[in-house]
C-alpha cells in the first residue's frame, strides 16, 4: 500500500511529535511512523527535567495543560561536595528562568493526545525498514504494519528514531564524523514511592562516588548513584542502595527519607554525536544524532531544540521555496549541541569520583566546586546552562 505526505517523520518521541505539531500549525501535512505501540511509548520511563525553552514551546503548542498543573517548577539546584552544600539560584541569576520536573513519558502522552486531536496521522507499530531516494526530491520510506508492506513517499524525511534507529544508518558513512566518549562509570537509578527529601535537586560528590537526588512527583523520588561499569543490578540490594544514597547525599541536619523501590536499572555514561545531521532530504534530530550523559539533563531538551530549527527551516522552504535555512540546519543545531556536550561533561567530571580522595585530581575538583560558591560569574554560567540558554 502506498501513502504520500509532505514530511515523513520516523519516531513518535518528543522530537517527532513536536515537529509534527509545529508543521501542522503551519498547514504542512506529515505522517509519523512509530515502530512501538502507543502504550509502550507513553509509558517508557526517560528523563524528567524540562528547560525553560522546552516548557515555553509546549505551552505555545497548546500541549501543556497537564504540565501546567502537575509540573514542579524549580528555581535553584543544590550542589554538594562531601556534605558541603552550595545553592545556585536560577531565578536570581537568569532573569527569572527555571526548570520544570515533569516525566518524559508524560510529555509524550500530552503530545500524542494533542497530535491525534488535531488530526495528525501517527501510525503505531509501523516499522520503517528502508529509506530510499534521499538525494531526490521525493524520498520514500518503506515500512511494515500489521504484517503488510507499505511505502510512504514525501518531500523530506525527519529521522527522529533514536540512537539505534534506521535514519542515521541511511546517511552515507563519509557524510559525517562520529565523536564518542565512554565514561569509566555508570548510573544506578531508582524510582521509589516516597516523598522527595528535598524541594530541589541535589548533585553530590562524595569520596565513595556521585549521587543525585531528584523526583518525579510529590510522592515519587528519583535517585541515582555512581557505580562501576561492571556492576549488575543483582549486586545492589534495596538496603545497600538506600545506605549508599544516605551516605553520599548526607549533610548536617538533613536526612534522606526511604521508601519502597519499584524500579531500578543501570545506565552506562557516554557522549556521542555526529558533525553533520543532514544529507539530501534526510534530516536527523534528537538521539539519532547525539547522546549526552544525563548529568546536565539535556537529552530531551536538545531534541526539542533541534526541532525548532528543523521546523523553521521546513516552514520557510514551503512558504518561500528557499533552501537557505535547510542548508544551515546542521550548523545551527551543532552550536547548541557542543555547548550541551561541554556542560554535561563539566557536570559529570565535577561530581563523579575519578581519583583517590586527597589526590591532585580530587583536590582540583574541590577547587572548582569552591569557586562556584565565591564567584557569581561561575554560578551564573552553571545556572544559564542548566535552565537552557535562550539564543544558542
Amino acid at each position: 500500500m502506498h501513502h504520500h505526505t509532505r514530511i515523513g517523520i520516523i519516531g513518535a518521541g518528543p522530537a517527532g511529535l513536536t515537529l509534527a505539531l509545529l508543521l501542522q500549525r503551519s498547514g504542512i501535512p506529515c505522517v509519523i511512523l512509530e515502530n512501538r505501540s502507543r502504550d509502550y511509548v507513553e509509558n517508557r520511563v526517560r528523563a524528567g527535567l524540562l528547560e525553560q525553552n522546552t516548557v515555553d514551546l509546549l505551552r505555545d503548542l497548546g500541549a501543556a495543560d497537564r504540565l501546567n498543573v502537575e509540573g514542579l517548577e524549580h528555581h535553584g539546584v543544590i550542589l554538594s561536595f562531601n556534605g558541603q552544600r552550595i545553592r545556585v539560584p536560577f531565578d536570581e541569576l537568569t532573569g527569572g528562568r527555571g526548570i520544570t520536573i515533569y516525566g518524559q513519558q508524560e510529555v509524550v502522552k500530552d503530545l500524542i493526545a494533542t497530535a491525534l486531536y488535531r488530526g495528525i496521522d501517527i501510525l503505531f507499530e509501523a516499522d520503517a525498514t528502508l529509506i530510499e531516494g534521499i538525494e531526490s526530491e521525493q524520498p520514500t520510506i518503506h515500512f511494515t504494519q500489521n504484517g503488510l508492506v507499505h511505502t510512504l513517499s514525501c518531500d523530506f524525511v525527519a529521522g527522529c528514531d533514536g540512537f539505534h534507529g534506521l535514519s542515521r544508518k541511511t546517511m552515507p558513512p563519509d557524510s559525517y564524523r562520529e565523536f564518542r566518549h565512554e565514561y569509566p562509570f555508570s548510573w544506578l537509578g531508582i524510582l521509589a514511592n516516597v516523598a522527595p527529601s528535598s524541594d530541589e535537586l541535589i548533585y553530590a560528590y562524595h569520596e565513595r562516588g556521585f549521587a543525585l537526588h531528584s523526583l518525579r512527583s510529590p510522592s515519587v523520588s528519583r535517585l541515582y548513584i555512581q557505580v562501576d561499569n561492571e556492576d549488575k543490578i543483582e549486586d545492589w540490594s534495596d538496603e545497600r542502595i538506600w545506605e549508599e544514597l544516605s551516605i553520599r547525599l548526607g549533610a548536617e541536619g538533613w536526612a534522606l527519607e526511604r521508601g519502597p523501590i519499584f524500579e531500578k536499572s543501570i545506565t552506562p555514561m557516554r557522549s556521542f554525536m555526529i558533525d553533520n545531521m543532514q544529507y539530501g532530504r534526510l534530516f536527523l534530530a534528537g538521539d539519532a544524532a547525539h547522546i549526552v550523559p544525563p548529568t546536565g539533563g539535556k537529552g530531551l531538551n536538545l531534541a526539542v531544540a533541534d526541532i525548532r530549527w528543523l521546523a523553521e527551516a521546513l516552514i520557510h522552504f514551503f512558504e518561500t521555496g528557499q533552501t537557505d535555512l535547510l542548508e544551515q540546519y546542521s550548523s545551527n543545531c551543532l552550536r547548541r549541541i557542543w555547548r550541551a556536550q561541554d556542560f554535561s561533561n563539566f557536570m559529570t567530571y565535577l561530581f563523579h569520583k575519578q581519583a583517590e580522595h586527597g589526590s591532585f585530581e580530587n583536590l582540583l575538583q574541590k577547587a572548582k566546586f569552591d569557586y562556584i560558591g565565591i564567584s557569581k560569574a561561575q554560578a551564573t554560567t552553571i545556572a544559564e546552562n542548566y535552565v537552557g540558554l535562550k539564543d544558542v
